[in-house]
């Protein structure tokens, strides 16, 4: 038997704390908010699942992660559509025949793709320079301009023409009128909340929970006490910052309850012009199909910030230098003998929910075999 620390109850600490668990091992998941669940926490208000930290719809083409999720939670059929909304206009996404059939008026996939193709000549036999033109070079300027450009720019707090291309390798086009914005075989949101899973797969009497618990109030005592330390934080602070800061994007969230049945009639709207400063509006009742009070709803608008030392950090900022960087941080995580690092902040990626489920199961087998 092993004794685990689990650094954090999001959902990569809380798959792994679990699979210890049933091992046998000896688990215990410190916490430094005062809630179980990081950022896919889900809070109860007005009967009404209030996604606390920005929306989260579960989805994948992976089975064996589906069929394992399963256990812990029963998904409904709720499928992402979100709608865009430019000065009033109403867009759908991603980008299909109902986008291009309300920007253009265009009827037949081989008109749409006409229009895309006569904008996309004025990057013909351009190399693009910055996602402006990366973004031009692939679904033309109309689009950019109202569904892509704003929205780009206020999520990365600088100008499109100021971005790399690479963030924007490809533009999904869809040239059917479907508005399900995942092409993965299984998609949903447990039915209760994400809490109630996280809660679910911490339930084993082996795994100890403290929250409110910072893990640098006593770092060396931890990592001195455990057989093993499962680290999900920013892995630039682990090493206080030592070879200089990693780059975070961080969240804003203004939430309101109004008292009425249903304010937006979706569950997620994209405001894409650049001088609306929040990304969304997100009207959480929706995501369980208009559950909860009739009389009243839950919205929130998400504003993207920059990050600074003492914010939270969402996702990180993959460009070249911020990855350079975190190799060197890697190579110093390579020499930890009691530490491994796990999660989007740990191993500094963009991971989805079912590819973080994946690298705690995978992480867990490995320390079983060593």
């Amino acid at each position: 038997m092993k004794i685990y620390l689990v650094v954090g109850s999001g959902l990569f600490g809380s798959v792994f704390a679990h699979e210890a668990a049933k091992k046998g091992h000896k688990v215990t998941v410190i916490e430094k908010r005062n809630h179980i669940g990081g950022n896919i926490y889900t809070k109860e208000v007005d009967g009404i699942q209030v996604h606390q930290y920005g929306a989260h719809i579960f989805h994948t083409s992976n089975k064996k992660v589906w069929d394992y999720i399963q256990q812990f939670a029963e998904f409904n059929r709720y499928t992402n559509s979100p709608v865009a909304n430019y000065k009033g206009k109403m867009y759908n996404l991603p980008f299909n025949m109902n986008t291009f059939s309300q920007m253009w008026g265009v009827r037949t996939p081989q008109e749409a793709m006409n229009k895309i193709n006569e904008q996309r000549q004025e990057m013909a036999g351009k190399e693009p320079q910055n996602l402006e033109e990366q973004a031009i070079s692939l679904i033309g300027r109309d689009i950019y301009e109202k569904l892509v450009k704003g929205y780009t720019e206020k999520q990365w707090g600088r100008s499109a023409a100021e971005l790399p291309p690479f963030i924007i390798k490809r533009l999904p086009v869809r040239l059917t009128y479907d508005n399900n914005y995942f092409n993965d075989d299984y998609q949903g949101i447990p039915v209760g909340g994400y809490t109630k899973m996280v809660e679910k797969m911490l339930d084993y009497p082996n795994i100890e929970i403290k929250l409110n618990t910072d893990f640098f109030d006593k770092k060396d005592e931890y990592i001195n006490n455990f057989d093993k330390v499962v680290y999900t934080g920013m892995i630039d602070k682990f090493f206080d910052y030592q070879l200089g800061e990693l780059e975070y994007r961080s969240l804003r969230f203004e939430t309101e309850e109004k008292n009425l049945d249903n304010y937006q009639g979706n569950a997620v709207i994209n405001y894409t012009e650049r001088q609306i400063p929040y990304t969304r509006v997100i009207e959480h009742k929706h995501f369980e199909f208009g559950k909860g009070d009739k009389d009243k709803t839950i919205i929130t608008r998400e504003y993207p910030a920059d990050w600074k030392r003492g914010d939270e950090p969402y996702y990180p900022v993959n460009n070249e230098r911020n990855n350079d960087l975190y190799k060197k941080y890697q190579e110093l995580a390579e020499q930890q003998d009691k530490v491994v690092f796990g999660g989007r902040l740990g191993q500094y990626k963009y991971y989805n929910m079912d590819k973080v489920i994946d690298e705690a199961l995978n992480l867990s087998r490995n320390l079983e075999e060593k």
